[in-house]
């Protein structure tokens, strides 16, 4: 991920959060109907975990991970906190398992260049994964399913 360093890093975050709006709702048509946890199950393929942690008019803010044991407690990952902008239909990473916020990490706003390559790490790398996760055809449903428990 590190080598994709485009030079007008502005213009190409704003295109890389609406390609992953698209492919969230691509992955998850049924996205705004689901009220607080969700289960994404794809043949021979770990479980995806979503869950709603924030809605308002225009935005919602969920958690999307993996699940790499049979205990979803035991091991989330990677666990990517995304602010859905429904009216602006851009999704963007606010932070993941391995990196926290960007408000949390840069104190000084002044640092507008690091933000914005942190910014793209993150969003880049969740534009990667929505497409691994579309390409193995994910279903998602908000019942519990006994091959997710097992």
């Amino acid at each position: 991920m590190g080598l994709l360093n485009p030079i007008n890093k502005s213009f190409c975050l704003e295109q890389v959060c609406a390609s992953n709006y698209r492919k969230l709702f691509q992955l998850i048509p049924d996205l705004l109907a689901f009220k607080e946890k969700a289960i994404g199950l794809a043949p021979d393929r770990t479980t995806l975990h979503l869950e709603v942690i924030e809605r308002t008019p225009y935005t919602m803010t969920v958690d999307l991970s993996h699940c790499f044991k049979k205990n979803p407690n035991e091991f989330l990952e990677p666990a990517v906190k995304i602010r859905i902008y429904l009216d602006a239909q851009l999704a963007e990473v606010l932070s993941d398992h391995a990196r926290k916020s960007v408000p949390s990490t840069f104190k000084d706003p002044g640092l507008s260049l690091e933000i914005m390559n942190y910014k793209w790490r993150l969003n880049y790398f969740l534009q990667k994964w929505l497409d691994h996760c579309l390409k193995h055809h994910y279903q998602f449903s908000n019942k519990p399913s006994i091959e997710a428990l097992a």
